[in-house]
């Protein structure tokens, strides 16, 4: 069988994967098309191409590829040996294609699509579970993919496209990130039931500056904050312990093994005493933070301006 030259590229076998890709991939519903069918005519008419197109992208295919995949007989065409193997391989690259279409549509439908929503492990027990219910009032088909972590973990999956949207604290500030402020939380010194502060409500933080403090670890908002309160009353912290968990850090200090700042719990927890710091002003900010200049799907806009409409009134009171 002698194929027309054509001024196309064609393939070497030095060539790598990306070129084959480029060159094939346009082809590959054509190919299948032929192939079902046996006949170049009846395959343009059912894919409304014409014959002359359909006809020179199949050459051009077993140009590139340097194999006959098809035996020509008249106007009839079979598959050789090397066309029934490339065609198992066309067709599950085709059936993937069309799950994966079928899924990014799924994910922007407005009324069934999904949201990828991240959050601070603080806001996780509580607060989140609050706001997907009332959101869920309106729009109770939408999907959410949820991701806990600290804020800087996040922000990175923001500007890598894993998240959608993410609550955090402190509110970010970055040339490529949008950040709104929400609300503002309250810290508080939480000491053992037995400390010698435990009988105290209110207190000026530098009172506890010969304390052990347990903290978390470093790269996270809370600590970040933690840092900068104590520097700002007269002293650096004394760290004795670092976690990742603020109900962890709660249990650690109900074990005596030092102080913290931190958010209230969702539920008390006994053997801690929350003490009010008033000085300096103990709190933090929350915010929602998204990636500049990211389109939003229909339900992703739609939970963004659910969010923004419940500023100053975020937290559970």
């Amino acid at each position: 069988m002698v194929h027309q030259q054509s001024s196309q590229p064609r393939l070497s076998p030095a060539s790598d994967t990306r070129d084959i890709v480029t060159l094939l991939a346009p082809r590959l519903a054509h190919f299948a098309g032929v192939a079902r069918t046996e006949h170049v005519t009846r395959a343009a008419q059912e894919m409304d191409v014409p014959q002359s197109t359909l006809s020179r992208a199949m050459v051009r295919l077993e140009q590139d590829l340097g194999v006959d995949l098809f035996a020509r007989r008249g106007r009839t065409v079979s598959l050789t040996a090397a066309g029934r193997t490339f065609l198992a391989s066309v067709d599950r690259a085709l059936a993937e294609i069309e799950r994966a279409a079928d899924e990014v549509r799924a994910d922007a439908d407005a009324t069934t699509g999904k949201v990828a929503f991240g959050f601070l492990h603080t806001m996780g027990a509580e607060t989140v579970p609050g706001l997907l219910h009332a959101f869920r009032a309106d729009h109770p088909r939408v999907r959410f993919s949820l991701v806990q972590n600290y804020g800087e973990a996040m922000l990175e999956r923001l500007r890598t496209g894993e998240l959608d949207l993410c609550l955090t604290s402190p509110v970010p500030d970055a040339p490529d990130l949008v950040a709104r402020r929400l609300d503002e939380q309250k810290l508080r010194l939480v000491v053992p039931a037995e400390h010698r502060l435990a009988t105290r409500r209110r207190i000026r933080l530098a009172e506890a500056a010969e304390e052990n403090f347990v903290t978390l670890e470093p790269g996270y908002g809370l600590r970040r904050i933690t840092d900068d309160l104590c520097r700002e009353a007269g002293f650096k912290p004394r760290v004795a312990f670092e976690g990742e968990e603020a109900e962890t850090l709660r249990g650690l200090v109900a074990a005596g093994l030092g102080v913290a700042l931190l958010p209230p719990p969702a539920v008390a927890r006994p053997g801690v005493v929350e003490l009010t710091v008033t000085a300096p002003r103990a709190a933090r900010e929350i915010g929602v933070a998204w990636l500049e200049g990211h389109p939003d799907t229909p339900p992703v806009a739609a939970f963004k301006k659910f969010l923004l409409s419940r500023r100053g009134n975020l937290l559970p009171t």
